[in-house]
């Protein structure tokens, strides 16, 4: 079983999710896992001043997902921060070309989950995962979430990301708060339950 993580992270924080969810899937027995960025659509300058070159030039060495990545994988978990509440532009371009695979239902019973990261507690993790789901549905794929099995998404005892939608993290206002040790289990989760979903749907 081959399972495609395919993120867009500008600051580092999603590409951290992507590579712990990565690692995660392949614990499944007979599950490879690679993971994918999308292309930055930015020019350098623009992300000079937002203070988000160094971050993107470090991802340089990571492959570039295209539909034939997506339409040889047998399980997709997507990753993308939160912007104004929705994906990134970087990722809805990249699914945007994506038609040729609608049309050949090419992606039709393969499962798929999404995981974010937004700037605030409540800066909108949960509706970028919801936004993102009606593209997979429209692709007729099957969504896995993050079920309350993992419990690290019950409790107030931390400012956490996670919810039943998918797994998620905090930046902070600045970027400097780092995926937490609960948040990078949540993605984790989500990531075997995918792996386990796409073993059980080929069988």
């Amino acid at each position: 079983m081959n399972i495609a993580i395919v993120y867009y992270s500008m600051y580092g924080h999603i590409q951290v999710m992507a590579e712990a969810a990565a690692e995660a899937a392949r614990q499944v027995p007979g599950v490879t896992a690679n993971v994918y960025r999308v292309p930055e659509t930015l020019p350098d300058e623009v992300l000079g001043k937002m203070g988000a070159l160094e971050a993107v030039k470090a991802q340089a060495n990571v492959p570039l997902a295209t539909p034939e990545v997506l339409a040889a994988a047998d399980g997709i978990l997507f990753g993308t921060p939160t912007r104004f509440g929705n994906m990134t532009g970087q990722m809805r371009q990249f699914l945007d070309s994506t038609g040729g695979l609608w049309a050949k239902g090419a992606l039709i019973g393969k499962p798929a989950g999404v995981f974010s990261s937004s700037g605030t507690q409540h800066g909108g993790q949960e509706s970028t995962i919801l936004t993102f789901i009606p593209t997979l549905l429209h692709q007729g794929m099957v969504v896995v979430g993050l079920p309350y099995s993992f419990q690290g998404q019950m409790g107030v005892d931390e400012v956490m990301g996670g919810s039943p939608y998918g797994a998620s993290t905090i930046a902070g206002g600045d970027g400097s708060r780092k995926p937490s040790a609960r948040d990078l289990d949540g993605v984790r989760f989500q990531a075997r339950h995918l792996a386990e979903i796409a073993k059980k749907l080929a069988a």
